[in-house]
């Protein structure tokens, strides 16, 4: 009995073991773009302007594109859109560290997973500031816009813990980007 038990528990251990040392669950190798910075105002200043950090950690800027895929209701892109989009950024340099990268990509799991705040009318004719992350699904070739956090003419959040890290956390590459 002792011995089936203690096999049993060796057993559970090393699948828990094998299943904590892949690559990133989250991150399908056909992803290209995991997160979003995006800043729109159409009121007084018709501005929009951003960075995406694709799958390689790069932060690709972007400044009024006139063609630009926005995402639909659902908040989803198809990969053709997202690598369109892609086309109209250009590198700024900056590139996230792999593990840094990971360390923030393996949230996007439960971002998506969590609710998100009522919409507050929090100004007027300010514009948008929203924080977004993005899930591929690989089997119908679409990325699945999460909203982490939207600021400007109206304001929500996502409720998860680690909401606040991915947007200080994009906050401070803006600011790198913003510098240089």
């Amino acid at each position: 009995m002792r011995s089936a038990l203690l096999r049993i528990s060796c057993i559970f251990f090393l699948v828990l073991f094998m299943t904590g040392c892949k690559k990133n669950p989250v991150i399908s190798d056909k992803q290209d773009i995991l997160f979003q910075f995006e800043y729109v105002n159409h009121a007084w200043s018709n501005q929009h302007n951003g960075f995406i950090i694709d799958n390689e950690g790069n932060v690709l800027a972007y400044n009024n594109p006139a063609d630009w895929n926005f995402p639909d209701s659902e908040f989803s892109l198809t990969e053709t859109q997202v690598s369109e989009n892609i086309s109209m950024c250009i590198n700024t340099g900056k590139k996230i560290p792999k593990e840094e990268l990971q360390k923030y990509s393996k949230f996007i799991r439960n971002i998506a997973s969590s609710k998100i705040t009522a919409l507050k009318n929090t100004g007027i004719n300010i514009g948008s500031l929203k924080f977004v992350c993005y899930q591929y699904s690989e089997s119908s070739g679409m990325y699945k816009g999460c909203l982490i956090k939207m600021e400007g003419d109206f304001s929500c959040e996502n409720l998860n813990f680690y909401s606040k890290k991915i947007v200080t956390w994009m906050r401070e590459i803006n600011n790198d980007i913003a510098e240089n």
